[in-house]
């Protein structure tokens, strides 16, 4: 798979393997995901990541409109919303082989103007070894140049940094992350609010030059609050810990590099009993404009038995 037909500039940070047609608009994407990964890596019970998911959502769109449709590698893709949800979290256990990922993928138009605009959502069911596991959604808009250009309407610089001073970020165990690097949130000049401040030179978030917050680094941002939510720092004896199942991300406008980004939890509702899972609605502004809300599910971790042990192929771990 080359990696410009899925926008990436690293070898490594392709997940999309393959595709095929199976109708009209309808598709066989398949994917591998790593074992192990820098920044998308397994949890603590070795469950992969659901921003791999994500991800592999944004890459089999920008596959299929390159490879199949023939949007041009020249257009922008402006991201509108997306969503995702893990339905079956065990079928995403990291075994002693790579993850084989299949995705059944539908096309549909939305706003189809060539050769300039390509206005597109994809939705897709997913299945690891054959085991349905979660279904997810992404809408963009594949803009040539010229039309990029009126919809921007403030020119940003291409590697502009997020911002001057040094970045104060949370320790990375408390966003569920492993490196410093890692770490995208700083305190916020109020309490309960929080800084996007991702690091402008980290090669998986800004895998390549932009001009604008990226859609991958908003869901990271949303993602690492609402673990910091779900897991404070005290926490209390017998409490459970959670995985985030299912966000839905609104994108209202551009995120700009160089203005301060602030996140904050409008709403945290624990449905029903706290370990039937929490619900978190995260809003991202600059300024006062709203660019960006997220409305997410965390369930509760359950442990896997003490002789599961996968191999090969993926096995239940909860």
């Amino acid at each position: 798979m080359s990696r410009r037909l899925v926008h990436r500039a690293a070898v490594a940070e392709v997940f999309v393997t393959d595709a095929m047609v199976l109708s009209e608009d309808h598709f066989l994407v398949g994917s591998q995901w790593p074992r192990d990964h820098a920044l998308y890596h397994p949890d603590t019970h070795r469950r992969s990541d659901p921003l791999l998911f994500s991800e592999t959502i944004r890459q089999a769109l920008v596959y299929l409109a390159h490879w199949h449709y023939g949007v041009p590698l020249t257009h922008r893709f402006v991201g509108y919303d997306m969503d995702f949800e893990i339905t079956d979290p065990g079928a995403l256990c990291v075994g002693g082989l790579p993850m084989p990922v299949e995705m059944e993928a539908r096309w549909q138009w939305t706003d189809r103007r060539p050769p300039r605009r390509y206005g597109a959502r994809i939705e897709v069911a997913l299945s690891v070894g054959g085991r349905s596991c979660g279904r997810g959604s992404l809408r963009v808009v594949a803009l040539d140049e010229r039309s990029y250009r009126i919809i921007r309407g403030r020119v940003g610089r291409a590697e502009s940094t997020v911002a001057e001073e040094p970045r104060r970020c949370v320790e990375p165990g408390r966003v569920g992350r492993l490196r410093n690097k890692d770490s995208v949130l700083e305190p916020g000049p109020t309490a309960g609010e929080w800084l996007l401040r991702p690091d402008p030179d980290h090669a998986i978030l800004f895998d390549h030059p932009t001009d604008h917050l990226p859609l991958m680094v908003l869901l990271e941002g949303f993602r690492q609050l609402g673990h910091l939510t779900t897991h404070p720092a005290a926490p209390r004896p017998g409490g459970p810990a959670f995985t985030l199942v299912s966000a839905a991300v609104d994108c209202l406008a551009f995120g700009e590099l160089d203005l301060p980004t602030r996140l904050a939890v409008l709403e945290d509702e624990t449905a029903g009993e706290e370990r039937a899972g929490r619900r978190l609605r995260l809003d991202a502004l600059q300024g006062d404009t709203l660019i960006a809300s997220c409305a997410s599910v965390w369930a509760p971790v359950r442990l896997a038995t003490a002789g599961e042990r996968p191999v090969g192929l993926p096995v239940p771990c909860a």
